[in-house]
């Protein structure tokens, strides 16, 4: 069992930056590959990204890249999310999520349905 608590969410003017974070606690964070996905009102659940266990590889949804990084430190079990250049559009509830892959280590996953645990969510919210 994971226990995932996101932080750092909130309100933010377009341009601007956000860092998330999400602890986890109750197993061995550094079997988890992590994840963030994100949710706007009347849409449905986004892959936002991702990041493997041991942190060498890591992927983003085209509308992000070159704007948010994805990292892990292991030691802290925390995954965060650095949001730069944010834009009106990325509002949204923010969710962290763990997959068990302790048989891989530079797995990625982009389906929601490949988590096993999810985080309450934190929302971000960017003005224009």
């Amino acid at each position: 069992q994971v226990q995932l608590v996101e932080s750092g969410g909130g309100l933010v003017q377009a341009g601007g930056s956000l860092r998330l974070s999400c602890a986890a606690s109750g197993s061995t964070f550094s079997s988890y590959a992590m994840g963030w996905f994100r949710q706007a009102p009347g849409k449905e659940r986004e892959f936002v990204a991702t990041i493997s266990r041991t942190a060498d590889n890591s992927l983003y949804v085209d509308s992000v890249k070159e704007r948010f990084t994805i990292s892990r430190d292991n030691a802290k079990n925390t995954v965060y999310l650095q949001m730069d250049f944010l834009k009106p559009e990325d509002t949204a509830v923010y969710y962290c999520a763990a997959k068990d892959d302790r048989w891989f280590s530079r797995g990625l996953y982009v389906r929601g349905y490949d988590y096993d645990y999810w985080g309450q969510g934190t929302q971000v919210t960017v003005s224009a």
